[in-house]
Protein backbone atom coordinates (compact mmCIF):
# COMPACT_ATOMS: atom_id res chain seq x y z
CA UNK A 1 0.00 0.00 0.00
CA UNK A 2 1.32 3.52 -0.95
CA UNK A 3 2.08 6.07 1.53
CA UNK A 4 -0.85 8.51 0.23
CA UNK A 5 -3.61 5.67 0.20
CA UNK A 6 -1.94 4.96 3.72
CA UNK A 7 -3.02 8.41 4.93
CA UNK A 8 -6.19 8.54 3.21
CA UNK A 9 -7.42 5.44 5.72
CA UNK A 10 -6.06 7.13 8.36
CA UNK A 11 -7.55 10.20 8.08
CA UNK A 12 -10.85 8.51 7.27
CA UNK A 13 -10.33 6.37 10.48
CA UNK A 14 -9.49 9.82 12.50
CA UNK A 15 -13.02 10.94 10.92
CA UNK A 16 -15.42 8.46 11.90
CA UNK A 17 -13.46 8.43 15.69
CA UNK A 18 -14.46 11.76 15.50
CA UNK A 19 -17.55 11.45 14.80
CA UNK A 20 -18.74 8.50 16.78
CA UNK A 21 -16.99 11.25 20.08
CA UNK A 22 -19.31 13.86 18.86
CA UNK A 23 -22.26 11.45 18.59
CA UNK A 24 -22.21 10.15 22.21
CA UNK A 25 -19.70 12.14 23.71
CA UNK A 26 -21.07 11.69 27.86
CA UNK A 27 -21.04 8.09 27.27
CA UNK A 28 -17.14 7.98 26.64
CA UNK A 29 -16.27 9.98 29.24
CA UNK A 30 -16.24 8.26 33.31
CA UNK A 31 -18.38 8.86 36.38
CA UNK A 32 -16.81 10.26 39.36
CA UNK A 33 -18.61 9.72 42.88
CA UNK A 34 -17.05 11.46 46.12
CA UNK A 35 -18.73 11.64 49.82
CA UNK A 36 -18.01 13.87 53.30
CA UNK A 37 -19.40 14.96 56.38
CA UNK A 38 -19.75 17.06 59.30
CA UNK A 39 -20.68 16.93 62.60
CA UNK A 40 -23.09 19.46 63.43
CA UNK A 41 -23.80 18.94 67.07
CA UNK A 42 -23.62 22.02 68.85
CA UNK A 43 -21.39 22.07 71.97
CA UNK A 44 -22.56 23.62 74.56
CA UNK A 45 -25.81 22.15 73.59
CA UNK A 46 -29.19 24.52 72.19
CA UNK A 47 -33.04 23.96 72.35
CA UNK A 48 -34.61 22.08 69.79
CA UNK A 49 -37.85 22.72 66.84
CA UNK A 50 -40.71 20.19 66.49
CA UNK A 51 -42.08 23.14 64.32
CA UNK A 52 -43.83 26.69 64.72
CA UNK A 53 -43.22 27.89 68.14
CA UNK A 54 -40.34 28.41 71.14
CA UNK A 55 -37.65 25.85 70.79
CA UNK A 56 -37.53 23.54 73.52
CA UNK A 57 -34.48 22.99 76.26
CA UNK A 58 -32.18 20.08 76.03
CA UNK A 59 -30.35 18.64 78.88
CA UNK A 60 -28.77 15.51 77.02
CA UNK A 61 -28.33 13.80 73.40
CA UNK A 62 -28.54 10.89 71.89
CA UNK A 63 -26.95 10.74 68.58
CA UNK A 64 -24.87 13.28 66.48
CA UNK A 65 -26.44 15.49 64.03
CA UNK A 66 -24.59 15.64 61.25
CA UNK A 67 -24.72 17.09 57.45
CA UNK A 68 -23.72 14.83 54.52
CA UNK A 69 -23.14 15.51 50.60
CA UNK A 70 -22.50 13.10 47.83
CA UNK A 71 -21.01 14.36 44.64
CA UNK A 72 -20.99 13.23 41.41
CA UNK A 73 -19.01 13.97 38.32
CA UNK A 74 -19.43 13.36 34.98
CA UNK A 75 -17.94 15.41 32.23
CA UNK A 76 -18.88 19.11 32.58
CA UNK A 77 -22.04 17.69 34.45
CA UNK A 78 -21.49 17.95 38.25
CA UNK A 79 -23.82 17.38 40.82
CA UNK A 80 -24.30 17.90 44.74
CA UNK A 81 -26.75 16.20 46.75
CA UNK A 82 -26.51 16.98 50.30
CA UNK A 83 -28.54 16.50 53.96
CA UNK A 84 -28.89 17.83 57.03
CA UNK A 85 -29.90 16.60 59.96
CA UNK A 86 -32.79 19.44 61.14
CA UNK A 87 -36.67 20.07 60.83
CA UNK A 88 -36.09 21.95 57.46
CA UNK A 89 -33.33 24.10 56.31
CA UNK A 90 -34.47 27.72 54.19
CA UNK A 91 -32.87 28.12 50.52
CA UNK A 92 -31.99 31.53 52.41
CA UNK A 93 -29.46 29.37 54.63
CA UNK A 94 -28.63 26.76 51.73
CA UNK A 95 -28.06 29.87 49.81
CA UNK A 96 -25.23 31.12 51.90
CA UNK A 97 -23.55 27.53 51.57
CA UNK A 98 -24.03 27.02 47.82
CA UNK A 99 -22.13 30.79 47.69
CA UNK A 100 -18.95 29.07 48.92
CA UNK A 101 -18.89 26.05 46.67
CA UNK A 102 -16.39 26.42 44.06
CA UNK A 103 -16.98 23.39 42.12
CA UNK A 104 -20.53 22.80 41.46
CA UNK A 105 -22.84 25.33 39.92
CA UNK A 106 -25.15 27.08 41.84
CA UNK A 107 -28.51 25.60 41.45
CA UNK A 108 -27.09 21.69 40.96
CA UNK A 109 -26.04 21.91 44.62
CA UNK A 110 -29.27 20.35 46.38
CA UNK A 111 -29.64 20.85 49.97
CA UNK A 112 -32.44 18.66 51.69
CA UNK A 113 -33.44 17.63 55.30
CA UNK A 114 -34.14 14.71 57.29
CA UNK A 115 -36.93 16.25 59.67
CA UNK A 116 -35.52 15.03 62.88
CA UNK A 117 -37.75 16.94 65.05
CA UNK A 118 -34.57 16.86 68.15
CA UNK A 119 -32.42 19.94 66.31
CA UNK A 120 -31.80 23.47 66.86
CA UNK A 121 -34.76 25.68 65.05
CA UNK A 122 -33.43 26.51 61.79
CA UNK A 123 -36.19 28.89 60.75
CA UNK A 124 -35.81 30.89 63.55
CA UNK A 125 -39.86 30.92 64.42
CA UNK A 126 -41.00 34.33 65.57
CA UNK A 127 -43.61 34.50 68.11
CA UNK A 128 -46.61 37.06 67.90
CA UNK A 129 -44.59 39.63 68.84
CA UNK A 130 -42.02 38.74 66.22
CA UNK A 131 -39.51 37.59 68.63
CA UNK A 132 -37.81 34.52 68.22
CA UNK A 133 -34.95 32.02 69.93
CA UNK A 134 -32.82 30.25 67.31
CA UNK A 135 -28.86 30.35 68.24
CA UNK A 136 -28.21 32.77 64.64
CA UNK A 137 -24.38 31.95 65.45
CA UNK A 138 -24.99 28.44 65.23
CA UNK A 139 -26.93 28.59 61.40
CA UNK A 140 -24.11 30.36 60.11
CA UNK A 141 -21.77 28.07 61.51
CA UNK A 142 -23.47 25.10 59.75
CA UNK A 143 -23.79 27.03 56.54
CA UNK A 144 -20.05 26.80 56.36
CA UNK A 145 -19.80 23.31 57.44
CA UNK A 146 -22.05 22.21 54.51
CA UNK A 147 -19.78 24.04 52.26
CA UNK A 148 -16.97 22.52 53.74
CA UNK A 149 -18.86 19.08 53.16
CA UNK A 150 -19.51 19.92 49.77
CA UNK A 151 -16.62 20.54 48.65
CA UNK A 152 -14.59 17.64 50.62
CA UNK A 153 -16.54 15.19 48.87
CA UNK A 154 -15.46 16.98 45.29
CA UNK A 155 -12.11 16.43 45.91
CA UNK A 156 -12.56 12.74 47.19
CA UNK A 157 -14.31 12.20 43.94
CA UNK A 158 -13.01 8.78 42.42
CA UNK A 159 -14.19 6.65 39.23
CA UNK A 160 -17.50 4.74 40.30
CA UNK A 161 -20.20 2.73 38.82
CA UNK A 162 -23.86 2.25 40.31
CA UNK A 163 -26.29 -0.16 41.79
CA UNK A 164 -29.72 1.48 42.16
CA UNK A 165 -32.91 -0.39 42.89
CA UNK A 166 -36.46 0.91 44.28
CA UNK A 167 -38.61 -1.59 45.80
CA UNK A 168 -40.96 -1.99 48.12
CA UNK A 169 -40.12 -2.83 52.14
CA UNK A 170 -41.38 -4.81 54.63
CA UNK A 171 -41.24 -4.35 58.29
CA UNK A 172 -42.99 -2.40 61.11
CA UNK A 173 -41.22 1.12 60.07
CA UNK A 174 -43.55 3.62 58.80
CA UNK A 175 -46.92 4.23 58.85
CA UNK A 176 -49.76 7.34 58.38
CA UNK A 177 -50.78 8.52 61.46
CA UNK A 178 -54.26 9.82 59.90
CA UNK A 179 -55.21 6.63 57.89
CA UNK A 180 -52.36 3.64 58.63
CA UNK A 181 -52.09 2.59 55.25
CA UNK A 182 -52.13 5.73 53.08
CA UNK A 183 -48.30 5.94 52.30
CA UNK A 184 -45.21 4.68 49.96
CA UNK A 185 -43.61 1.72 51.04
CA UNK A 186 -41.07 1.74 48.64
CA UNK A 187 -37.70 2.39 48.98
CA UNK A 188 -35.11 3.77 46.87
CA UNK A 189 -31.41 3.04 47.02
CA UNK A 190 -28.36 4.32 45.22
CA UNK A 191 -24.94 3.02 46.11
CA UNK A 192 -21.93 4.21 44.46
CA UNK A 193 -18.87 1.42 43.97
CA UNK A 194 -15.31 2.16 43.68
CA UNK A 195 -13.31 1.01 40.26
CA UNK A 196 -10.19 1.62 41.13
CA UNK A 197 -7.68 2.08 43.44
CA UNK A 198 -7.37 0.03 47.43
CA UNK A 199 -11.16 0.88 47.52
CA UNK A 200 -12.31 -1.03 44.44
CA UNK A 201 -15.16 -2.75 43.96
CA UNK A 202 -16.31 -1.45 47.70
CA UNK A 203 -18.86 1.16 47.97
CA UNK A 204 -18.20 4.67 48.59
CA UNK A 205 -21.48 5.93 49.56
CA UNK A 206 -25.24 4.31 49.97
CA UNK A 207 -28.14 7.31 49.53
CA UNK A 208 -31.29 6.08 50.86
CA UNK A 209 -35.17 7.47 49.89
CA UNK A 210 -37.90 6.82 52.21
CA UNK A 211 -40.91 8.76 53.18
CA UNK A 212 -41.27 8.92 57.24
CA UNK A 213 -40.95 11.52 60.14
CA UNK A 214 -38.42 10.94 62.36
CA UNK A 215 -40.23 12.14 65.49
CA UNK A 216 -39.78 8.92 67.80
CA UNK A 217 -38.51 11.21 70.50
CA UNK A 218 -39.47 15.02 69.15
CA UNK A 219 -39.11 18.31 71.20
CA UNK A 220 -40.51 17.45 74.31
CA UNK A 221 -38.34 14.71 76.09
CA UNK A 222 -35.14 17.51 76.65
CA UNK A 223 -33.11 15.52 74.04
CA UNK A 224 -31.28 16.46 70.63
CA UNK A 225 -30.87 14.10 68.34
CA UNK A 226 -31.07 13.08 64.68
CA UNK A 227 -33.71 10.51 65.72
CA UNK A 228 -33.48 7.38 63.63
CA UNK A 229 -31.59 8.64 61.09
CA UNK A 230 -28.50 8.42 63.23
CA UNK A 231 -28.87 4.57 63.94
CA UNK A 232 -29.35 4.13 60.07
CA UNK A 233 -26.46 5.66 59.19
CA UNK A 234 -24.19 3.85 61.89
CA UNK A 235 -25.93 0.56 60.97
CA UNK A 236 -25.22 1.53 57.20
CA UNK A 237 -21.48 2.51 57.48
CA UNK A 238 -21.53 -0.45 59.89
CA UNK A 239 -22.24 -3.23 56.85
CA UNK A 240 -21.09 -1.27 53.26
CA UNK A 241 -18.10 0.56 54.93
CA UNK A 242 -19.47 3.87 52.69
CA UNK A 243 -20.84 6.87 53.87
CA UNK A 244 -24.37 6.82 54.19
CA UNK A 245 -26.96 9.74 53.29
CA UNK A 246 -30.87 9.94 53.65
CA UNK A 247 -33.33 12.06 51.53
CA UNK A 248 -36.96 11.80 52.12
CA UNK A 249 -39.52 11.54 50.41
CA UNK A 250 -43.67 12.44 50.22
CA UNK A 251 -44.25 11.99 54.25
CA UNK A 252 -46.96 14.76 54.54
CA UNK A 253 -49.97 14.24 56.94
CA UNK A 254 -48.90 12.44 58.53
CA UNK A 255 -46.21 9.52 57.68
CA UNK A 256 -44.88 9.03 60.37
CA UNK A 257 -42.07 6.17 62.10
CA UNK A 258 -44.29 2.88 62.82
CA UNK A 259 -43.44 3.38 67.04
CA UNK A 260 -47.15 2.29 68.19
CA UNK A 261 -46.94 -0.36 70.52
CA UNK A 262 -49.96 -2.83 71.63
CA UNK A 263 -51.53 -0.91 74.45
CA UNK A 264 -52.21 2.00 72.09
CA UNK A 265 -49.36 3.69 73.68
CA UNK A 266 -46.02 4.65 71.80
CA UNK A 267 -42.08 4.01 72.00
CA UNK A 268 -40.40 6.99 72.03
CA UNK A 269 -36.83 6.48 73.15
CA UNK A 270 -33.18 5.55 71.87
CA UNK A 271 -34.07 2.30 71.53
CA UNK A 272 -36.76 2.18 69.33
CA UNK A 273 -34.82 5.07 67.27
CA UNK A 274 -32.29 2.44 66.72
CA UNK A 275 -35.28 -0.34 65.90
CA UNK A 276 -36.56 1.76 63.18
CA UNK A 277 -33.28 2.87 61.71
CA UNK A 278 -31.53 -0.70 61.78
CA UNK A 279 -34.45 -2.10 60.47
CA UNK A 280 -34.64 0.66 57.33
CA UNK A 281 -30.61 -0.09 56.83
CA UNK A 282 -31.15 -3.62 56.67
CA UNK A 283 -34.27 -3.67 54.31
CA UNK A 284 -32.13 -0.77 52.04
CA UNK A 285 -29.27 -3.32 52.15
CA UNK A 286 -31.38 -5.85 50.92
CA UNK A 287 -32.95 -4.40 48.11
CA UNK A 288 -29.81 -3.02 46.69
CA UNK A 289 -27.72 -6.25 46.99
CA UNK A 290 -28.99 -7.83 43.63
CA UNK A 291 -29.56 -4.66 41.99
CA UNK A 292 -27.14 -5.09 38.46
CA UNK A 293 -24.28 -2.54 38.04
CA UNK A 294 -24.25 0.24 35.92
CA UNK A 295 -21.24 1.05 34.43
CA UNK A 296 -20.23 4.63 33.57
CA UNK A 297 -24.20 5.56 34.17
CA UNK A 298 -25.33 9.04 32.63
CA UNK A 299 -26.00 12.03 35.07
CA UNK A 300 -27.83 15.34 34.19
CA UNK A 301 -29.37 18.19 36.61
CA UNK A 302 -32.04 20.40 35.76
CA UNK A 303 -33.51 23.39 37.55
CA UNK A 304 -36.10 25.71 38.29
CA UNK A 305 -37.69 28.95 39.67
CA UNK A 306 -41.01 28.58 40.91
CA UNK A 307 -43.34 31.05 42.46
CA UNK A 308 -46.01 29.90 45.13
CA UNK A 309 -48.82 31.91 46.13
CA UNK A 310 -49.07 32.62 50.03
CA UNK A 311 -52.25 32.13 51.06
CA UNK A 312 -51.64 30.96 54.75
CA UNK A 313 -51.78 34.23 57.18
CA UNK A 314 -49.26 31.96 59.90
CA UNK A 315 -47.12 31.67 56.93
CA UNK A 316 -46.93 34.66 55.57
CA UNK A 317 -46.39 35.94 59.40
CA UNK A 318 -43.67 33.61 59.91
CA UNK A 319 -41.77 34.29 56.40
CA UNK A 320 -41.93 38.20 56.40
CA UNK A 321 -40.77 38.20 60.63
CA UNK A 322 -37.82 35.71 60.44
CA UNK A 323 -34.71 37.21 60.92
CA UNK A 324 -33.25 34.69 57.92
CA UNK A 325 -35.11 37.12 55.40
CA UNK A 326 -37.19 34.43 53.80
CA UNK A 327 -39.46 37.21 53.23
CA UNK A 328 -42.16 36.91 50.23
CA UNK A 329 -42.15 39.37 47.11
CA UNK A 330 -44.69 42.70 46.94
CA UNK A 331 -46.87 39.94 45.25
CA UNK A 332 -47.89 38.18 47.79
CA UNK A 333 -45.60 34.93 46.56
CA UNK A 334 -42.64 33.41 47.20
CA UNK A 335 -40.30 31.50 45.14
CA UNK A 336 -38.11 28.52 45.61
CA UNK A 337 -35.68 26.51 42.85
CA UNK A 338 -36.69 23.00 41.92
CA UNK A 339 -34.46 20.00 40.34
CA UNK A 340 -35.13 17.16 38.10
CA UNK A 341 -31.92 14.95 37.94
CA UNK A 342 -31.36 11.88 36.01
CA UNK A 343 -28.68 9.31 37.76
CA UNK A 344 -28.27 6.34 35.97
CA UNK A 345 -31.73 4.54 35.68
CA UNK A 346 -32.94 6.83 38.60
CA UNK A 347 -35.15 10.14 38.00
CA UNK A 348 -35.33 12.21 41.09
CA UNK A 349 -37.76 15.20 41.09
CA UNK A 350 -37.25 17.93 44.26
CA UNK A 351 -40.59 18.72 46.59
CA UNK A 352 -39.76 21.79 48.67
CA UNK A 353 -41.83 20.56 51.37
CA UNK A 354 -43.73 17.90 52.86
CA UNK A 355 -45.87 17.04 49.98
CA UNK A 356 -48.84 14.56 51.03
CA UNK A 357 -48.89 10.52 50.01
CA UNK A 358 -51.10 10.79 46.90
CA UNK A 359 -48.65 13.72 45.81
CA UNK A 360 -45.68 11.71 45.92
CA UNK A 361 -47.80 8.55 44.06
CA UNK A 362 -49.04 10.81 41.34
CA UNK A 363 -45.65 11.97 40.50
CA UNK A 364 -43.92 8.77 40.69
CA UNK A 365 -46.20 7.16 38.23
CA UNK A 366 -45.63 9.99 35.39
CA UNK A 367 -42.00 9.57 35.83
CA UNK A 368 -40.50 7.43 32.73
CA UNK A 369 -38.36 4.74 35.13
CA UNK A 370 -38.78 1.84 37.20
CA UNK A 371 -36.65 3.35 40.00
CA UNK A 372 -38.50 6.81 40.38
CA UNK A 373 -37.52 9.38 43.69
CA UNK A 374 -38.52 11.91 45.74
CA UNK A 375 -36.38 14.11 47.24
CA UNK A 376 -39.00 15.46 49.68
CA UNK A 377 -37.88 18.74 52.32
CA UNK A 378 -35.59 19.98 49.42
CA UNK A 379 -33.86 23.02 48.61
CA UNK A 380 -36.59 24.88 50.99
CA UNK A 381 -39.44 23.32 52.92
CA UNK A 382 -42.51 25.31 53.05
CA UNK A 383 -45.08 23.41 55.00
CA UNK A 384 -47.07 20.71 53.59
CA UNK A 385 -48.30 20.47 50.32
CA UNK A 386 -51.92 19.57 49.62
CA UNK A 387 -53.98 18.92 46.47
CA UNK A 388 -56.84 21.88 45.61
CA UNK A 389 -59.08 18.96 46.04
CA UNK A 390 -57.78 18.24 49.86
CA UNK A 391 -56.81 21.72 51.12
CA UNK A 392 -59.26 22.60 53.77
CA UNK A 393 -61.90 19.80 52.78
CA UNK A 394 -61.95 17.24 55.63
CA UNK A 395 -61.59 18.38 59.33
CA UNK A 396 -58.59 15.59 59.57
CA UNK A 397 -56.69 18.29 57.43
CA UNK A 398 -57.56 21.14 59.34
CA UNK A 399 -53.60 21.27 60.67
CA UNK A 400 -51.92 20.25 57.64
CA UNK A 401 -53.63 23.27 55.25
CA UNK A 402 -53.49 25.71 57.95
CA UNK A 403 -49.94 25.09 58.00
CA UNK A 404 -49.24 24.88 53.90
CA UNK A 405 -48.75 28.20 51.65
CA UNK A 406 -51.84 27.93 50.32
CA UNK A 407 -54.68 25.29 48.31
CA UNK A 408 -52.73 26.07 44.83
CA UNK A 409 -49.53 24.93 46.16
CA UNK A 410 -49.60 21.42 44.99
CA UNK A 411 -51.34 22.40 42.02
CA UNK A 412 -48.73 24.11 40.90
CA UNK A 413 -45.80 22.24 41.80
CA UNK A 414 -47.40 18.74 40.13
CA UNK A 415 -47.67 20.92 37.26
CA UNK A 416 -43.97 22.32 36.95
CA UNK A 417 -42.42 18.87 37.84
CA UNK A 418 -44.48 17.40 35.04
CA UNK A 419 -43.10 20.09 32.36
CA UNK A 420 -39.66 19.25 33.79
CA UNK A 421 -40.27 15.79 33.15
CA UNK A 422 -41.56 16.21 29.75
CA UNK A 423 -38.95 18.48 28.53
CA UNK A 424 -35.82 16.47 29.47
CA UNK A 425 -34.36 13.61 28.48
CA UNK A 426 -35.51 9.71 30.15
CA UNK A 427 -32.77 8.34 32.61
CA UNK A 428 -31.07 5.38 30.61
Amino acid sequence: MNRRKTNNYNSLFLVIGILLFSINPINSQELFVGSAKRILTPNPLIAVSGGVGAPKPVTTKKGELSVRAMVFVKGDEKIAIVNIDNLGWPAALGNKSRKLIKDIPFNNILIGATHTHSAPDAYAFPDENGNHAADLDYLEWCTVQIADAVNEAYQNKEPAQLKISVEKIEGKIAYNYYAPDLYDPRCGVIQAISTKGKNKNKPIVTLVNYAIHPEVIGNKQGILSPDLIGPLYNRLEEKTGGMAIFMNGAQGGMVTADNRLENGKEANDWEECKRIGYLLADEAIRIIANAPIQENPNILCSSKNVSFPIESEMMRFILKNSPLSMASSDDGKISTTINLLNIGTAQILTIPGEALPNIGYYLKRKMPTKNPFLFGLTNDAFGYILTKEDFNSFERYAYVSRTSLGEMTGEILISELLEMIKNNPKPQ
